[in-house]
């Protein structure tokens, strides 16, 4: 049985997309097409790949089942036709990244603007969440993560910051409401602001002349990790309590003193972020690119 390599894109573009116009917008193309093409398809496989509702489009089982294979045999044909690329003057196509919060708000916008400038003919497509993703079934060429979560057979090229801290802080009318702790141990006595990855509340660590100490924290307020953390440091500013978050992302409350470091000898320091992707495709050029232009940048 074979089917037309364009129906089997189509489905997959909408199937990931949730529906067909969403779809359509991504692709380009019209609703009404994808519509036809995944109608040819499954005339042509004789079952249904996705449930159409008038809010939504949802893979059936067996739509989940073809999508799980489908994407990433999908993925290597794209990136064997993008060898072809390689022989241009300038590298073009769209480069697709995942990354977590912390990167789009502290390693990316020093990064992007000098590559777009140096690649116009490339469009850089970035998704951000903090969740585990697998880069080559979510259809991404690419992601970004911290060396604790990088799968073994990944390739990782350092990007951004070698060395990042994790920074305990708080309000000045805070501290002088209920005082500054002078060892990790005495935050049990303070309100933390702390996030959650999932249901599970995060430990706060802390790290001076060998002594390491961890802390649960607890408080007025759990914020889970990615964009509600600004929710956590905005409540630190008005003075809710301690809020524990990278340092980059606080310096501009220190600096503006809304904000002062607290227990700064015992912060923890840990390698910065990478750049990684699957090591067994062929690298598409944009992508290639990027690593070319982090590398020539990173020390």
């Amino acid at each position: 049985m074979t089917a037309d390599l364009g129906d089997l894109n189509a489905f997959v573009t909408v199937a990931r997309a949730g529906g067909f116009r969403d779809a359509a917008r991504l692709a380009g193309v019209s609703a009404s097409g994808l519509s036809e093409a995944v109608r040819r398809l499954e005339g042509r496989l004789g079952v249904r790949l996705l449930n159409r509702s008038t809010r939504s489009v949802v893979p059936t089982e067996a739509g989940r089942g073809l999508l799980e294979r489908l994407a990433p045999a999908l993925n290597e044909v794209q990136a064997a036709l993008d060898v072809v690329n390689a022989f241009r003057d300038r590298p073009s196509g769209t480069l697709r990244l995942n990354v977590p919060l912390a990167a789009s708000r502290l390693v990316l916008p020093s990064l992007v603007p000098r590559f777009l400038a140096a690649y116009p003919d490339i469009v850089l497509d970035v998704t951000v969440e903090d969740s585990f993703v697998d880069v080559l079934a979510g259809g991404y060429d690419a992601g970004i993560r911290y060396e604790e979560r990088l799968e073994q057979d990944m390739i990782a090229v350092p990007i951004g910051p070698r060395v990042q801290r994790f920074a305990a802080a708080a309000a000045p009318a805070y501290l002088e409401r209920r005082g500054t702790p002078r060892h990790p141990g005495e935050l049990l006595d303070h309100a933390c602001l702390a996030g959650r990855f999932g249901t599970a509340v995060l430990p706060w660590e802390f790290a001076r002349d060998g002594e390491t100490v961890q802390v649960d924290p607890r408080g007025p307020l759990r914020v889970k990790l990615g964009a509600a953390a600004d929710l956590a440091v905005e409540a630190a500013v008005a003075g809710s309590g301690i809020v524990y978050m990278f340092e980059d992302w606080l310096q501009p409350y220190f600096r503006r003193g809304e904000l002062v470091p607290v227990l700064e000898p015992w912060w923890l320091s840990f390698s910065g972020p990478f750049l990684y992707y699957p090591g067994r495709r062929l690298v598409p050029a944009p992508l290639r690119a990027f690593i070319d232009f982090i590398r020539a940048g990173v020390p």
